[in-house]
């Protein structure tokens, strides 16, 4: 695969780049400017790690499209990356293929910390029906950015989907690709008592099945095991509040842990054997 960094600006001139074979690394020793695009190219689909800034976590994620962009953020944009993010005169970003065995890894497969609003190419991709005020330190890139600190809110480390007090909100996360997944967890905000939380959530999945799952008042990681299913995409809905005083449910992370997915002799039987039972907790 050969993969190419580019740091482009608001008028498409290219400013740095750097190509190679399954890896390659970028030197950007300027300081960004609003308007400024980081931009990976891959000359075919697959699995890469990437690590577009030294202050936020490299990632295993999957590239669709022959191109992927993101705007660097300014703003209120920037509040739900690290204060260190993006700053400076002088940033490393590189990308490499992953390996078949890295790719074929039981993994979190709903994790991209690169993951934004216009995002069309770079998978898992996070997106919902509501955010709160629309605030980037509530959208629906913050469930899979990896940031599992909960017990506050409204600015990095503590970002977080706001459904803006919506009981009609929905969390989709799409793959970009077949995967198998087999559990399912849950992070909910827990910045008690300001906020609420839910009693049970439902996720449908793009196969048609759908599982109910009742949540706890807490911070912790709640698990849930689901049939093993080929999904290309999930969704996050029926989210009923608990009887408090708080008006502000959230999520914090969602994680949605499998595989790649089976052939497709293997996904038919699999299809044929029914809808999977209600889960239950771990």
């Amino acid at each position: 695969m050969e993969l190419t960094l580019k740091i482009v600006d608001a008028d498409g001139f290219v400013l740095g780049s750097a190509t190679g074979r399954d890896e390659t690394f970028l030197v950007y020793r300027q300081s960004y400017r609003e308007g400024d695009r980081v931009v990976v190219e891959a000359s075919e689909p697959g699995h890469v790690f990437l690590a577009l800034d030294s202050a936020v976590h490299p990632a295993l994620v999957y590239i669709r499209e022959s191109a992927y962009s993101l705007a660097v953020p300014f703003g209120d944009k920037r509040k739900s990356y690290s204060p260190n993010a993006f700053k400076g005169d002088i940033h490393r970003l590189s990308v490499r293929s992953a390996r078949p065995d890295e790719g074929a890894q039981r993994r979190n497969l709903a994790l991209n910390p690169w993951d934004d609003h216009a995002n069309r190419a770079l998978f898992p991709h996070a997106r919902a029906n509501v955010e709160t005020r629309g605030e980037a330190v509530f959208a629906a890139r913050n469930a899979i950015d990896g940031e599992k600190a909960n017990d506050n809110h409204g600015f990095w480390p503590y970002t977080s989907w706001g459904i803006n007090r919506d009981p009609e909100a929905t969390l989709t996360v799409e793959f970009g690709r077949s995967v198998r997944i087999d559990e399912v967890v849950f992070y909910l905000r827990a910045d008690f008592p300001h906020d609420s939380w839910w009693e049970q959530a439902s996720v449908t999945f793009s196969n048609g099945r759908t599982s109910a799952f009742p949540l706890v008042k807490s911070g912790a990681a709640q698990r849930f095991q689901i049939e093993p299913c080929t999904v290309e995409w999930v969704e996050l809905h029926g989210l009923i509040k608990a009887e408090d005083s708080s008006p502000f449910p959230a999520l914090t992370q969602i994680e949605i842990w499998g595989t790649e997915a089976l052939g497709a002799a293997a996904v038919a039987a699999e299809d044929r054997a029914g809808p999977a039972a209600l889960s239950l907790p771990l």
